[in-house]
């Protein structure tokens, strides 16, 4: 009986699917102004709902959206493609629209770190999360408008994550490397963001329902 190792057939590779982004942006960066208008027709919407989401401001979100186009045309030679060119495109949405808030100086500084208060008390990060989700309907019209009043009322740090995660639809991960913060922490602050609209949804519809028709 031969002694000799039985050959065992190799694998063949599956070549790693490359996104067709990708390639827009290798003839974007060599002066193909076609490629780049092509990404601009491809997430300029996308761009434009996360801006007005965060500013809750129209005029804001479509000047933030030409800003960041053209800070990303400007600075496309520092894509590395490590990241989707959509995650590094709303990463520099994110840091115009935070940039147009802080001018604005309308919203208060708050800390991550610290308990939500709620009209029960202090709430530390690990509650539990609660289901439905409002986000999940947000296609309803009239909850839709209630939602985006709520979120409005949001501070802005909760309200970016929950934006990203909950209503563009991007990963934990990819919300964490467009935000610069680890995925703990966006976890930490989506859940919190979803706390604090149940918190205030529940008061608007306690208050209605207290309130009753009207005659």
């Amino acid at each position: 009986m031969s002694t000799a190792s039985t050959l065992i057939p190799a694998v063949p590779l599956v070549p790693e699917e490359i996104h067709p982004d990708v390639a827009l942006v290798a003839r974007a960066k060599e002066g193909d102004t076609a490629a780049f208008e092509q990404l601009v027709r491809q997430y300029d919407r996308q761009v434009f709902r996360v801006a007005q989401h965060i500013t809750q401001n129209r005029e804001d979100a479509e000047d933030i959206t030409q800003d960041a186009f053209l800070k990303a045309y400007e600075k496309l030679d520092q894509f590395q493609g490590n990241s989707k060119f959509s995650t590094w495109l709303v990463r520099i949405a994110v840091n115009e629209s935070l940039m147009r808030l802080r001018k604005r100086k309308t919203s208060k500084t708050v800390s991550m770190d610290e308990n939500v208060q709620t009209d029960e008390g202090s709430i530390p990060r690990d509650f539990a999360d609660w289901s439905p989700n409002p986000e999940q309907q947000f296609g309803t019209s009239e909850l839709g408008e209630i939602l985006r009043k709520t979120i409005q009322g949001l501070p802005p740090g909760f309200r970016t994550v929950f934006t990203l995660r909950d209503i563009e639809n991007l990963s934990t991960e990819e919300t964490a490397e467009a935000l610069g913060l680890s995925v703990p922490a966006v976890k930490s602050r989506l859940l919190r963001a979803r706390l604090q609209l149940r918190e205030r949804l529940s008061r608007y519809f306690r208050q209605n329902k207290n309130e009753g028709p009207k005659p």
